[in-house]
């Protein structure tokens, strides 16, 4: 049998507040297939960013297991999660975060340069030509509408062909017409990639998009199709 994709067991992750220990997340155990699209909900405080941010190694479990890709992750030191994510994850974020002194071609070719990809740039066109970007590839993220900078942000998750997109709430900023293109087109990259998705989102419509839903509540899963 292939291997998941993703394989947690009994994650804890807790972060040192004003008072003492804060528990974020509390015994998530969750496996995930290849090319699956799951979407992740519950109440804001749920721990689904968390959970996010230790699938892709920018927050270190308490304890517990994390395995993605075939890589453990506590078995990586920081040089380590890096590569990781550069071979393996792209990111979308609710804020965008484009580099504003850079173009649009710039900020996708930018994961290509710093994974020593040949043609960056050339790569980097053809996606921003595949998001409906053509003629805004020059153009710096402070000259581009809300929905231009998520699709060049799309762009940038897709164009090194991850096995894994996380994305947390991309249509947080846009208004509503605006994000149901940009997610259709989130969509239809993962179809064509055929890359695993894990959408974090507040929209219940939305969410039952994917393939699976999960939901979090208090730090754990509290609801989960498919079993643990």
């Amino acid at each position: 049998m292939t291997e998941p994709i993703v394989k947690i067991e009994n994650l804890q992750l807790s972060l040192i507040g004003g008072a003492g220990p804060v528990n974020i997340l509390r015994g998530i155990t969750l496996q995930i297939e290849r090319g699956e699209t799951i979407s992740v909900v519950g109440p804001s405080g749920a721990g689904k960013t968390t959970l996010l941010m230790a699938l892709s190694g920018l927050e270190r479990p308490t304890s517990g297991e994390i395995r993605v890709a075939g890589s453990n992750l506590k078995n990586l030191n920081e040089d380590g999660l890096a590569r990781f994510r550069r071979e393996h994850i792209g990111i979308v974020f609710q804020s965008f975060h484009l580099v504003p002194t850079m173009t649009a071609l710039e900020n996708v070719a930018l994961p290509l340069e710093f994974a020593g990809v040949a043609h960056p740039f050339e790569r980097a066109r053809a996606a921003l030509v595949s998001t409906g970007l053509t003629d805004r590839i020059d153009h710096f993220p402070g000259e581009l509408s809300g929905g231009e900078q998520q699709r060049v942000a799309l762009a940038r998750a897709f164009v090194a062909n991850p096995a894994l997109i996380l994305a947390d709430e991309p249509t947080g900023n846009l208004d509503h017409d605006t994000g149901q293109k940009v997610m259709q087109l989130l969509f239809d990259l993962q179809r064509e990639y055929g890359t695993t998705l894990i959408l974090v989102t507040h929209d219940v419509a939305l969410a039952y998009r994917c393939g699976r839903t999960v939901q979090m509540a208090d730090g754990q899963l509290v609801a989960d199709p498919v079993g643990s």
